[in-house]
């Protein structure tokens, strides 16, 4: 289970859920009525929080599952893995759809947090990119966004979460500046510094579905991986990436290299994760670091 997930799930987060009464079938007795209940409950392990990452059990015989109106896969054993986004809203729904017909709904509060916002005196206004950069850009996107729609049928996402590297810690997830009134983009990942050089691992197994063969314009060498069920992680700045395209990786096996290529002060690890369009605070994954 994801080393993040090690955190007990906050009670306020998840109201109990009942089997609805359409499904609890009349001439059982309370015990069987009481059993039949339990099997069709969702378990979960981790937190409803923003940036957040829960694995789940699915109720028994669901042959369906939507979050939020769209479709979650999930393994034969029925678990599945759900993640809130930065900016996550209040509440979430989730539905199991039975082998009867019947559905099974679960509500769940996502519990907000208190980001590190840095307002900042600067006009930013006007400032827009050149044709030449947009230029470059755009290739770089459209090979971002294919890497992470690769769905592999890796595990990865149901192990626990090491530390891609030990090291400072110099940009938490979520942190962001307001210019003058005007908000910037949020940090979408964790910085790790650490000398040029220095061999960062996999956090999880998983399949290297991006592996730049030259720096990207922001990102440097950039390296990405995905863990499965929609669980993708991307390393930037590296000074060199160690692995290729389709090969799979194991936790723990050193991957690439830390560097400062691409948009970067200084030699550090990057590291960002997303589940489908939601991006998620890989601490929350791993604890903190030890």
């Amino acid at each position: 289970m994801i080393g993040g997930l090690k955190t007990t799930l906050c009670a306020f987060a998840f109201a109990a859920v009942a089997a609805p009464a359409a499904i609890v079938y009349a001439g059982t007795d309370d015990t069987e009525q009481s059993a039949f209940r339990e099997a069709v409950k969702f378990g979960f392990s981790g937190e409803a929080i923003q940036g957040g990452v829960m694995i789940g059990d699915a109720p028994a015989g669901t042959r369906n599952l939507s979050f939020d109106g769209e479709t979650v896969p999930f393994d034969e054993d029925g678990k599945f893995i759900i993640a809130f986004n930065r900016d996550a809203g209040q509440a979430a729904q989730l539905v199991a759809t039975l082998d009867d017909g019947q559905t099974v709904k679960k509500f769940i509060n996502i519990a907000p947090r208190k980001w590190k916002i840095e307002h900042v005196s600067l006009n930013r206004n006007g400032r827009t990119a050149s044709e030449a950069f947009k230029r470059r850009r755009a290739p770089e996107l459209a090979q971002i966004n294919a890497a992470r729609s690769v769905k592999s049928d890796s595990a990865g996402w149901r192990e626990d979460f090491i530390w891609p590297v030990k090291g400072r810690i110099s940009g938490m997830f979520g942190n962001q500046r307001i210019y003058n009134g005007s908000p910037g983009s949020y940090h979408s990942g964790i910085d790790i510094a650490a000398p040029t050089g220095t061999y960062y691992v996999a956090p999880a197994d998983g399949v290297v579905t991006l592996a730049a063969s030259s720096p990207f314009s922001l990102e440097g060498n950039l390296l990405m991986i995905d863990h499965g069920m929609g669980l993708n992680s991307a390393f930037l700045h590296s000074s060199e990436i160690l692995v290729k395209e389709g090969q799979q990786v194991k936790r723990g096996e050193p991957i690439g290299r830390i560097g400062s290529t691409g948009s970067a002060t200084g030699p550090h690890l990057h590291w960002s994760m997303k589940w489908n369009a939601a991006r998620i605070d890989p601490i929350l994954l791993t604890g903190p670091m030890e």
